[in-house]
């Protein structure tokens, strides 16, 4: 698997299980790449959905990928304060200038104050078994939303005190030599 470069401007490419493309985000900055993480930042990036609508994100939001861990986690930068969606998802890999991975429905909501929600899991009952979702994944997904609600609670990885301000100063800078570039 190939490895992005510090400032590349990659997609992000959202699959379900079927294979089928959920949406894409056109652009985002890689702030820190190795074999088993990509840390990237957006900031009002074109979304395209599957059946071709199109929006744009409002506020400027740190990724996190893992290739070992079942979630991604994007941190909404809001004037309340951070708002984290995390996706239960396959690790991710990275092909063609693209983080991929397939989503699996199930969403965790984690507020400003570390409260959080479960969200989706109609959908995912739905699309377990429309899509034929194994119970080897089943198993894994749902042990995975133990695992991130551990880290929630312990402030662990993206949840850390620390790790907005240092990645939003890393984003910051990546910007501007990014325009002095340009």
């Amino acid at each position: 698997m190939a490895i992005p470069s510090e400032g590349e401007i990659i997609q992000i490419h959202s699959y379900k299980h079927n294979g089928n493309i959920h949406r894409v985000w056109q652009e985002t900055m890689v702030l820190k790449a190795t074999k088993n993480i990509v840390i990237g930042a957006n900031e009002r990036t074109l979304v395209i959905e599957s059946d071709g609508r199109t929006w744009v994100t409002r506020e400027p939001s740190i990724c996190y990928f893992h290739a070992e861990h079942w979630f991604n986690i994007i941190c909404m930068l809001r004037e309340d304060g951070v708002y984290y969606y995390c996706n239960m998802s396959s690790p991710f890999v990275f092909d063609h200038s693209a983080v991929k991975y397939i989503d699996y429905d199930l969403d965790i909501k984690v507020f400003p104050d570390m409260t959080y929600t479960l969200l989706d899991e109609d959908e995912y009952e739905q699309h377990k078994k429309a899509m034929g979702y194994p119970p080897v994944i089943d198993h894994i997904l749902k042990s995975n939303v133990d695992k991130l609600i551990s880290w929630i609670q312990q402030r662990r990885g993206p949840f850390a005190p620390d790790f907005i301000q240092a990645w939003t100063n890393r984003y910051e800078f990546q910007r501007q030599l990014h325009e002095n570039d340009e």
